[in-house]
C-alpha cells in the first residue's frame, strides 16, 4: 500500500544529492548488518517482481497466437496453460511487492527513528538563544515533516522510480529485438515528452497549490480572529465589514482552488494525449507489420500490454516528482537544524566539577550581553561564600536573571570567569555543573504528567520514598492528601491545573529530590499573592539551610534576612551589605525599599 503523503512544507532551496548523501548512513547503517540484509532482500524481491511483470506479455502473446492457430487439443492445452501462467504471474507480482514492503518496513522505520532521535538530541544541545529565537511549534513541525518525508521518499525512489527505470531499459531491449529501433525510438521520445510535460505542469501546479494554501490560511485566520474578537465586532457594529473581509478571502481561495483543479485536468489530458499517441502509433505499426506477414496477432497484444504496464507507474510521475521534491526540502530543513552551531560546548577532555557540600560561588569581572551591541553585565564581581544565603537585587534590566543563566552555562561570558569552589565552570562538563545546581524559577513550568512524575524529575533514580520525603519538605503533603489520586494526579499542560503556589511547591520538591549543594532562587515568589508568598518563603528558607544559596529578587521584603545583599545597577555591583547596612547607607537599595514600602502603603489605603 502506498504510504500517506506528508503535509506540504514551505518551499526552500536544497541540494538534493547532498541531502541524500547525508541520509544514506541512516539507510545503510554500518553497525546494523541485519538491516543491510533486509535491504538486499527487498532489492531481490523488487527484481523478482519486475521479472515476473516483464514475462507476463510473453505468456499473453503466446496464448493469443496459440488460439489463432486453430482449436486443436494441443492448441487448447497450450493456450490454457499460458493463461493460467499469466494469472499466476499477476498474483506472484502482487505477492513479491507485498513481501518487499514487509521486508523493507523495518529498514524505513529504523532510519526514521534514528534520524529523529539524532535531531532531538541535537536540539537539547543547542543554546538557550536558539530556543528563544525559534517557535517551538515551528521546530517540531520541521522534525515531523522531515521524518514523515523519509518513508514516503524511500517508497517512491526505491519502489517506483528504480523499478520504472529497470522496466524502461528492459522494454527497450525487448522492443529492439522484436520490432527494431523504430519502436524503441518512438517509445523513448514519448517517455521523454511525458516526463518533461509532467514536470513542467507539476511545477506550475505546485506554485498554484502554495498560493491556495496561503489563501486558505488567510481565510481561516480572518475567521478565527473575528470570532475571537466577537465582542469588539459587536461594540462597533462591524458585522458587515467582517463578512466582507472574510468573503474577500474565501473568493480569492476559491479562484486559486479552481485554477489548481483545472491544472490537474490539463495535466491528465496532456499525459493521456502522449500515452495514446504512442499507443496508437505502436499498435498501428504492429497491425501494418501483421498485414505484411511480419508479426502475429499476439504481437499486437504484446505491444499493448507492455506499453500499458510501462505507463502505469508513469501516471503517478507528477505526484512522485512533487513528493520527492517536497521530501528533499523537508529533509534539508531537518538537516539544517542539525547543522545549527552549538554555542556552548564542553572543553576538550573537560573533567567533572568537584564540589564540597557547601561550595563557594564567585563572579570575577564578568562581561556579557545577549547581543554584540548591548552589554548587560559590565565587569561584575561578587562572591557567595560557602554555605551562605546571598541575595541579588536591582532595578529591571540590571542583569539579575542573566546571572542565573550564566551560572547554568546557558551562555558563556564574553570575558571574566565564574568559579565554583575555585573551578572555572567553562573548564568542566556541563552535565556535572548542572548536577550541582538547583533552581526554583519565577515561572515553574511542569510536565503534562502527574505530580509524582514532576517531583521525581529532579533525579533520574528517585524512588517513591524520595518523592514523598521531598513533598513533605516542600509542605505539599496537605495538598496531596486532599487529592483523590494523590501523587498520581495529573497537573495538566505546563501545570495549569495547579495554582501558582502549588506549582512553586512542586518545583521546590523537585529541587529537594535533586538535593544540590548550590541553590538558585530566581524571583521564586514574585508572581504569588502575599499570603502564599509568606508560606513559600518559609519553605524556601528551610530548604536553603545548609546549602550555598543565591536569591534573585524583585520584592526586597523577601530577602531582608539574607546574609548579604548585592545591589546591581546597569550590570555592575553598586552596593553590598546586609539589609540594615544598606538602609543606613541611604543609597540605591534604600531608595528601592522606600518606593516599595510606599507602593504597599498606597495599595493598603486603596483597599480600605
Amino acid at each position: 500500500m502506498r504510504p500517506d503523503l506528508p503535509a506540504a512544507a514551505s518551499d526552500a532551496r536544497h541540494d538534493g544529492w547532498g541531502t541524500l548523501r547525508r541520509f544514506l548512513p541512516y539507510l545503510w547503517p554500518s553497525d546494523r548488518p541485519a538491516l543491510r540484509w533486509n535491504i538486499v532482500g527487498a532489492v531481490l524481491l523488487v527484481l523478482a517482481a519486475k521479472a515476473v511483470t516483464l514475462a507476463l506479455p510473453f505468456a499473453y502473446k503466446r496464448a493469443i497466437d496459440a488460439m489463432g492457430a486453430g482449436s486443436s487439443p494441443a492448441a487448447f492445452q497450450l493456450a490454457f496453460a499460458l493463461v493460467m501462467a499469466f494469472a499466476l504471474g499477476r498474483f506472484a507480482g502482487v505477492l513479491f511487492d507485498n513481501l518487499r514492503n514487509i521486508v523493507f518496513e523495518r529498514v524505513g522505520q529504523e532510519a526514521t527513528r534514528q534520524l529523529a532521535e539524532d535531531v532531538f538530541a541535537r536540539l537539547h544541545r543547542l543554546s538557550l538563544r536558539f530556543h528563544l529565537a525559534r517557535r517551538t511549534g515551528e521546530v517540531t513541525k520541521v522534525i515531523e515533516r522531515g521524518t514523515k518525508s523519509i518513508d514516503v521518499m524511500l517508497y517512491f525512489m526505491l519502489f517506483n522510480i528504480a523499478p520504472t527505470v529497470i522496466e524502461l531499459t528492459a522494454v527497450a531491449v525487448i522492443f529492439q529485438l522484436h520490432f527494431g529501433w523504430g519502436l524503441v525510438a518512438a517509445t523513448a521520445l514519448a517517455v521523454v515528452a511525458y516526463i518533461y510535460v509532467t514536470r513542467w505542469i507539476t511545477e506550475w501546479r505546485t506554485a498554484l497549490r502554495e498560493q491556495m494554501n496561503r489563501l486558505d490560511g488567510q481565510a481561516l485566520g480572518r475567521a478565527v480572529d473575528s470570532l475571537l474578537n466577537y465582542e469588539t465586532v459587536k461594540y462597533f457594529a462591524a458585522e458587515k465589514r467582517e463578512e466582507a473581509r472574510y468573503a474577500q478571502a474565501t473568493r480569492a481561495y476559491a479562484d486559486a482552488a479552481i485554477k489548481s483543479e483545472n491544472s490537474l485536468g490539463l495535466l491528465n489530458v496532456a499525459q493521456a494525449l502522449i500515452t495514446n499517441l504512442l499507443m496508437a502509433g505502436a499498435m498501428a505499426y504492429t497491425v501494418w507489420g501483421w498485414s505484411r506477414g511480419e508479426y502475429t496477432v499476439g504481437d499486437l497484444v504484446f505491444v499493448q500490454t507492455y506499453l500499458t504496464q510501462l505507463f502505469r507507474p508513469l501516471d503517478m510521475l507528477g505526484m512522485v516528482y512533487r513528493t520527492i521534491r517536497q521530501g528533499l526540502i523537508d529533509m534539508a530543513a531537518m538537516f539544517n537544524l542539525m547543522d545549527t552551531e552549538i554555542e556552548v560546548r564542553d572543553a576538550p577532555a573537560a573533567p567533572a566539577l568537584l564540589v564540597n557540600r557547601r561550595p563557594a560561588l564567585v563572579f570575577d569581572n564578568v562581561v556579557f550581553g545577549y547581543e554584540p551591541d548591548r552589554t548587560i553585565l559590565n565587569g561584575l564581581s561578587f562572591e557567595v561564600p560557602a554555605g551562605s544565603q546571598v541575595a541579588v537585587v536591582g532595578p529591571s534590566g540590571a542583569g539579575k536573571s542573566t546571572i542565573a543563566r550564566l551560572v547554568f552555562r546557558f551562555y558563556d561570558p564574553w570575558s571574566g570567569r565564574i568559579l565554583i569552589d575555585g573551578q572555572d565552570i567553562r573548564g568542566v562538563t556541563q552535565q556535572s555543573l548542572r548536577a550541582a545546581l538547583g533552581i526554583v524559577p519565577q515561572d515553574s513550568v511542569l510536565f503534562n504528567d502527574t505530580i509524582g512524575y514532576n517531583i521525581a524529575y529532579g533525579r533520574g533514580d528517585a524512588g517513591p520514598a524520595d518523592v514523598e520525603a521531598a513533598a513533605r519538605g516542600a509542605a505539599l503533603m496537605d495538598l496531596i492528601g486532599r487529592l483523590p489520586q494523590g501523587f498520581d494526579t495529573e497537573v495538566g499542560e505546563r501545570g495549569l491545573k495547579l495554582s501558582g503556589g502549588e506549582k512553586q511547591r512542586v518545583a521546590i520538591a523537585r529541587t529537594l529530590v535533586k538535593n544540590p549543594p548550590i541553590l538558585l532562587l530566581d524571583e521564586a515568589t514574585s508572581a504569588l499573592d502575599t499570603r502564599t508568598e509568606q508560606d513559600i518563603l518559609a519553605t524556601l528558607h528551610s530548604v536553603a539551610e545548609g546549602r550555598t544559596s543565591l536569591s534573585i529578587a524583585h520584592r526586597l521584603s523577601t530577602i531582608a534576612d539574607a546574609d548579604r545583599i548585592f545591589v546591581l545597577d546597569q550590570g555592575q555591583l553598586a552596593e553590598s551589605g546586609t539589609h540594615t547596612e544598606l538602609l543606613r547607607r541611604d543609597g540605591l537599595y534604600a531608595e528601592m525599599w522606600a518606593r516599595q514600602a510606599e507602593a504597599i502603603e498606597e495599595a493598603t489605603e486603596a483597599a480600605e
